[in-house]
This record gives structure tokens, C-alpha cells and sequence, in this order.
């Protein structure tokens, strides 16, 4: 199977993005959370593969804040995807 980037983007509305944000931690394919305003990138988290919990919560307490204090921003999330490109199998 090959592994691609692709970017997902979620408009930053309070404590909704948290919760989003955990939950998109918890299916384990994000490798990065990008804070953007407008054009211009305020923060970024590099989350690895296989942290948990305690090594999280300071991103996600941090993203947080930033969300809290800046108006209009947007979540950008780098997340992996795995295609069945390689596998052989035929289209459907």
C-alpha cells in the first residue's frame, strides 16, 4: 500500500475543535496541526505516530488557547491516507 499527504481543514469554532481534534488523534493517522489566520500561519504541532495522552495534551491545551485568542482562524490537519493502489486489486 502507498501512503499519501493529504490536508484536511476545519474552521476554528471554540471548543468544537478540540473535540474534533481529539477525535481525529484517536484514529492515529495525523502527522501535523497548522493554526492559520488568513493567509499566515501562527502555529504549528508536529504530532508523531503512537503519542498519547500525556505527550498530546500540551498541543491540544495550546491549540486551545491560540483558537481562544485569535479570531478567524482555521485548523489545518496533514494527515495520512494509505491507497490500494498497490495492491493489485481490480477498480470497481
Amino acid at each position: 500500500m502507498a501512503e499519501r499527504t493529504v490536508w484536511e481543514t476545519l474552521k476554528a469554532e471554540g471548543g468544537a475543535v478540540v473535540d474534533r481534534l481529539k477525535e481525529l488523534i484517536r484514529e492515529g493517522n495525523i502527522r501535523r496541526v497548522r493554526i492559520r489566520q488568513g493567509q499566515q500561519i501562527i502555529a504549528e504541532f508536529p504530532l508523531t505516530a503512537g503519542v498519547v495522552g500525556a505527550v498530546i495534551a500540551p498541543a491540544l491545551a495550546g491549540i486551545a488557547a491560540i483558537v481562544a485568542l485569535v479570531k478567524d482562524c482555521t485548523i489545518e490537519i496533514e494527515r495520512e491516507r494509505r491507497t490500494d493502489s498497490d495492491s493489485g486489486a481490480p477498480a470497481a
